[in-house]
């Protein structure tokens, strides 16, 4: 077996141990830190992206953190209750 051929397989294995069973999507096992989740997400200039990345990363924090934060802000600037965990 090649070097790569042993390092795909070792993804492989490390994919399937993180996975729920019984949670596909489309063939392919959902990792477990996914189930239960939906993604969102949108299209905008560079320098938006790189404005939360460099503020993401000055905070210490993740891009998805800071977006969770921005759309409870954004509810309950609606009146609408934010769900808390992501």
């Amino acid at each position: 077996m090649s070097r790569f051929a042993a390092m795909k397989a070792e993804r492989q294995a490390k994919a399937a141990e993180a996975t729920v069973p019984g949670d596909e999507v489309s063939g392919d096992a959902l990792p477990a830190v996914r189930r239960g989740k939906k993604a969102i997400s949108g299209y905008f200039s560079p320098d938006v992206s790189r404005a939360l990345h460099m503020l993401a990363l000055e905070r210490d924090t993740s891009l998805q953190a800071l977006m969770g934060e921005a759309f409870d802000d954004l509810l309950r600037k609606y009146g609408r209750h934010p769900f808390g965990e992501r």
